[in-house]
């Protein structure tokens, strides 16, 4: 008989964390006749590809509301709660607010997997939701043939300090608070067993702390760099703000294991399309391998910002709009 400990949750999904996300082209084309669309108390929709909705409801307090989940990252029940609950919880930070609330959002499929592994997901959603000071209160699961978890989540932030995705302006830093390369990690765990402690450390790592010191530099511009990788996110915020994005290859960090799992092989297909979606405004000097772990599809990754802060490396810059709305040197 197999136990609820042997069982390898990845097995149970034909994806991965953020990687199995609908893909960026696709998902503009869906709701793209929805954006617009809103009220004067609507401070951020969807017409920026912000991380969060934001709604004025009194003087200059704004309400966050935002929702995520995906399929299984690691094969760690009580680990993949705590990283799809760090990952929800990102999208306030990333627009520079406090989350107060979240509810959980569970999709298990009965049959297949036992109900104590269900209990160790939602325990480690908990515990985050504790850490980050934000009551996790019961929410919403389905009998699904395939494992998903996440949360819907609700903050306030000051509507004079929203962290926007069109505010970044030319001359200013791009800074990154989190190394890139889970995404290659997570496939490479989905494909032979190995666990990467650090992978898990860094995915589960709060964005409070980097939200936070964005505020305190006076930032504008932030989000966080989740399944569309560094390039599509840094597309996006480009694109809507009307610079270029410059970016310094061998300034941007990377987790121990990253290079060496993309020489491997072990290549997200969600990163493949993100290249793919943005290199038609990418100008780029570095070869297709440096270009799939700049567009590698992260998890619960960093904040991506228009500034500088603390402890942060700097990997490029915000130009003048040229040819390109990237540039990779």
């Amino acid at each position: 008989m197999t136990t609820a400990s042997a069982l390898r949750l990845t097995q149970f999904a034909h994806g991965g964390g953020c990687a199995c996300k609908i893909p960026p082209g696709e998902l503009e084309d869906m709701v793209r006749d929805l954006v617009g669309e809103g009220s004067e108390s609507l401070l951020v929709g969807l017409d920026a590809g912000d991380d969060a909705a934001a709604v004025r409801i009194e003087g200059d307090i704004a309400v966050l509301a935002t929702a995520d989940f995906f399929t299984p990252v690691v094969d760690d029940a009580y680990d993949w709660g705590r990283i799809a609950a760090a990952n929800a919880l990102s999208d306030v930070y990333a627009m520079g607010g406090r989350p107060v609330v979240a509810v959980n959002l569970l999709g298990w499929p009965r049959d297949t997997l036992p109900v104590e592994l269900a209990r160790e997901v939602l325990r480690g959603g908990l515990d985050i939701g504790r850490e980050a000071g934000c009551p996790v209160a019961g929410g919403h699961s389905i009998d699904d043939p395939e494992p998903k978890y996440g949360m819907a989540v609700t903050g306030v932030a000051d509507a004079r300090r929203l962290l926007r995705n069109d505010a970044a302006r030319a001359g200013q830093p791009i800074s990154l608070t989190k190394p890139l390369g889970v995404g290659v990690l997570n496939n490479r765990h989905k494909a032979t067993g190995e666990v990467f402690e650090h992978a898990i450390a860094s995915m589960a790592a709060l964005n409070a702390a980097a939200s936070r010191a964005a505020l305190d530099a006076g930032i504008e511009a932030a989000t966080d760099v989740t399944g569309f990788g560094l390039l599509g996110h840094l597309y996006k915020m480009a694109r809507a703000s009307g610079v270029t994005a410059v970016v310094d290859a061998a300034a941007v960090p990377y987790l121990e294991g990253a290079r060496e799992s993309l020489a491997a092989g072990f290549v997200p297909g969600g990163s493949r399309r993100n290249l793919d979606w943005v290199r038609p405004s990418l100008s780029a000097s570095v070869d297709d391998d440096e270009l799939v772990l700049l567009a590698d599809a992260q998890t619960s990754g960093g904040l991506l910002l228009a500034g500088e802060v603390p402890g942060a490396p700097v990997i490029g810059e915000f130009v003048p709009r040229g040819d390109a709305v990237l540039v990779v040197r």
